[in-house]
């Protein structure tokens, strides 16, 4: 494949954040398709829809996208290992492309439905490779701020759906999103791909010209050498799925991406995103549910872009910290305002305080809890088990959300809305005490020396030798 010199138009870090710029694309439509039953279901539950829906359907429409996302699992680890970061990532695009013109032309729900589980496993792929991808070709000094790009492009991709799904044909939106696509595959494949994947895969002198065109410099030797030399030691242990468990630094590794995993969806997102037409049900007066769902979603986007240029000045852990406890304050408050009402009093002059509760939410939940996990998901695991470690922490992210909007009609059909609201906030509170304690500063770290972090090894205290990127795991 031809891959284009940017290297010789883009200096510095320029070629790298064009390079994640075209590979998150697909983050963005992922965002249309997550989004997209919000807006759309009200249009095929329309008389003048072009497929007809029954409510058991509409079940199906929501839920089928996450049961994609867990069959997808053990093809995008042999996809990730097979093919590499790059081919995944543009694999990922083509099943997001099939999704949006079977949607487009769908004549019955089954078709839909089909679309939508092609477009789980699409997300399952894209969510596990293209945030390695980032890892492996960035600096550490930005590799944070490149990493949360993969959100804040999801995060564009809902707001946009919100934005046009209610007021265009179902047609429209989805050519909106092939269009996206189209241009990630016409700007993505001619990127280079990962110098430490291309190192693994004995491809040297290729490795070499990524680097070069990554780093807009011929002068690559040392951090080649560098990545070759972590490459080898780990090619001689080659990653088996026990080895997750087995390895101490691997079991503290899966153990904080389970507990963030589970922590992005038992922090309510799921369930906002889903329900948040219900959940500001008593606020209509105040602001329009379609209005209501555009403001959310573009102060999730607000915050998660401020924060990715926090990341690499303040570091992952404060961000995680402040937002946990923060996020577990405003759920609470949504929580106490529903247990007032289901005991009978009138909250007419108070039904401003979900509204706000929300919003508060949408920024507190964004900017740490909702952005952090996938940046760390490719720093904490090593590079021969890298591939199962991040798709082993996407099924849990895909299981925790699953679980999640499961839990919280269950408990609010038997309990009212206020007790799933309690638990969410109470779980925010818990990570927060386990952020404190157990998880590591990576800011600023090689992916080397975070795998020493998690060992428990000490650092080198000197002033090392500076290299113009990170040293790859």
């Amino acid at each position: 494949m031809v891959v284009l010199d940017v290297s010789r138009v883009l200096p510095g870090n320029t070629p790298q954040i064009f390079a994640t710029v075209a590979g998150t694309l697909t983050a963005l439509s992922d965002g249309m398709h997550y989004g997209w039953s919000a807006p759309i279901i009200p249009l095929l539950q329309s008389p003048s829809s072009p497929v007809q829906i029954s409510e058991s359907d509409v079940v199906w429409i929501e839920n089928i996208y996450l049961l994609g996302g867990l069959i997808g699992i053990p093809l995008t680890i042999y996809i990730l290992d097979k093919f590499g970061r790059k081919n995944a990532m543009l694999i990922a695009a083509v099943e997001y492309l099939i999704a949006w013109l079977l949607i487009a032309f769908a004549s019955s729900v089954e078709v839909i439905f089909v679309a939508r589980l092609i477009t789980g496993i699409a997300s399952d792929n894209n969510f596990v490779a293209t945030p390695v991808y980032i890892a492996e070709i960035s600096h550490k000094k930005i590799r944070g701020r490149l990493g949360s790009l993969i959100y804040i492009m999801m995060l564009i991709g809902i707001l946009l759906i919100y934005s046009i799904g209610p007021f265009i044909s179902i047609a429209a939106s989805s050519a909106v999103g092939a269009g996206i696509i189209v241009v990630q595959l016409l700007t993505f494949s001619f990127m280079p791909d990962s110098p430490y994947y291309l190192l693994v895969k004995n491809k040297k002198e290729e490795a070499r010209r990524a680097l070069q065109i990554l780093r807009s410099s011929k002068d690559v030797d040392d951090e080649l050498d560098e990545i070759a030399k972590v490459v080898e030691v780990e090619n001689k242990v080659r990653g088996r799925p026990k080895e997750l468990f087995t390895v101490k630094s691997n079991r503290k590794a899966i153990t904080i991406m389970t507990v963030l995993c589970f922590a992005q969806h038992y922090s309510s997102i799921s369930v906002m995103l889903m329900n948040i037409h219900m959940i500001l049900e008593d606020a209509a007066a105040i602001i329009p549910a379609s209005t209501a769902a555009i403001v959310f979603a573009a102060l999730m986007l607000l915050a998660c872009t401020l924060s990715a240029f926090l990341i690499d000045k303040v570091g992952r852990k404060i961000l995680l910290l402040s937002s946990s406890f923060l996020t577990g304050l405003s759920l609470l408050v949504l929580a106490s305002y529903f247990a007032i009402k289901e005991n009978n009093i009138d909250v007419t002059d108070y039904n401003w305080v979900p509204v706000a509760a929300v919003m508060v939410y949408a920024v507190t939940f964004k900017y740490g809890l909702g952005l952090i996990p996938i940046v760390m998901t490719a720093e904490l695991f090593p590079t021969n088990i890298k591939a199962l470690g991040c798709t082993l922490s996407d099924a849990m992210y895909v299981t925790a959300g699953a679980s999640s909007v499961y839990l919280f009609h269950f408990l609010h059909r038997n309990f009212g809305m206020n007790v799933p609201f309690f638990l969410f906030g109470c779980s925010c509170l818990l990570v927060g005490v386990f952020v404190v304690f157990v998880i590591p500063e990576t800011k600023g770290k090689t992916l080397d020396e975070i795998q020493k972090l998690l060992k428990g090894e000490p650092l080198s205290t000197g002033k090392s030798k500076e290299i113009k990127t990170n040293t790859v795991p």
